[in-house]
């Protein structure tokens, strides 16, 4: 799986311990921490490009907890610097799971994609508030990806700047969102996914040299349905353009497109007596 779609599996994952984010202003003061347990299942592509496809289904426990600074929450594990009403800086951590290269027929007998991490600043910022329910905000990550197989290595890095438009009203058991990025990546990065050295070159897969730059298009919508205070269900769609990808010439780019989708729930089992004062979340959960 690769890491700039970290939120086909990973980022499910944080959506298991996401709250609903439909809140009235007198219900932002949320538990200091969550616990419980939850679902969900996925497909994607296997890598921007593929022809295959990955599906999973997981089951998992998950923690909450929204400290001043330091929190795990719907937008990912990491230390909150700054804050105010407009504008937010964190440093952020976020994971996705690794693909077997036997089970995707363009990589065959090339070394799988590992275990990703990625890690490193984030921008958001609250352009407007449209209506009492609905706002419309910019993110601006710059991540390292880190593989963890047979050790730690860098793989480059990835940005992805995005806007995004969340409805949510009072007390509503619904809430949406919807939004648009694009992806770039660096040399390191694109190599990692569409480089064919000469060692692994065929006749129907020639060597190839990646370069830096776009990688996808994205569009996405995002759903929660609050069944009561304990039990919610979340799902989304997305669709990827990669026709303009900087790689697109590469042996291992054989798809213009691409479509995921994924469904699960998450039940809470305990939490705090103890408020999370002052806690207002700027985004709510985004896969």
């Amino acid at each position: 799986m690769h890491p700039i779609s970290k939120a086909y599996l990973a980022a499910a994952c944080l959506a298991l311990a996401a709250p609903a984010f439909a809140q009235s202003a007198d219900e932002r003061s949320l538990p200091l921490w969550e616990a419980g347990v939850g679902a969900f299942g996925v497909t994607t592509p296997a890598y921007p490009g593929a022809d295959d496809r990955n599906g999973r289904v997981l089951a998992l426990p998950f923690l909450l907890y929204r400290g001043e600074v330091l929190r795990a929450d719907q937008s990912g594990v990491g230390a909150r610097l700054f804050r105010s009403d407009k504008v937010e800086f964190d440093i952020g951590l976020a994971g996705a799971l690794p693909s077997d290269s036997d089970d995707v027929e363009a990589r065959e007998g090339m070394p799988d994609l590992g275990t990703l991490f990625e890690f490193g600043p984030r921008l958001k910022i609250k352009l407007a508030d449209l209506s009492p329910t609905s706002r419309l905000r910019a993110e601006l990550p710059l991540r390292a990806v880190i593989e963890a197989r047979g050790g730690l290595r860098r793989q480059g890095w990835t940005f992805e700047p995005r806007l995004a438009y969340e409805l949510r009203a009072p007390r509503a058991p619904w809430a949406f969102e919807a939004s648009a990025s694009v992806v770039f990546g660096d040399q390191r990065l694109n190599r990692y996914f569409y480089e064919v050295a000469p060692q692994y070159a065929t006749a129907s897969r020639p060597a190839y040299q990646a370069d830096a730059g776009l990688v996808l298009a994205r569009l996405g919508l995002f759903a929660t349905r609050q069944m009561n205070p304990d039990l919610r269900l979340f799902g989304f769609v997305r669709y990827e353009s990669y026709a303009g990808s900087a790689n697109r010439d590469s042996p291992l780019h054989q798809k213009n497109s691409g479509a995921s989708a994924g469904i699960g729930f998450a039940w809470t089992l305990a939490r705090s007596s103890r408020r999370a004062a002052g806690y207002e979340p700027i985004d709510p959960v985004t896969p």
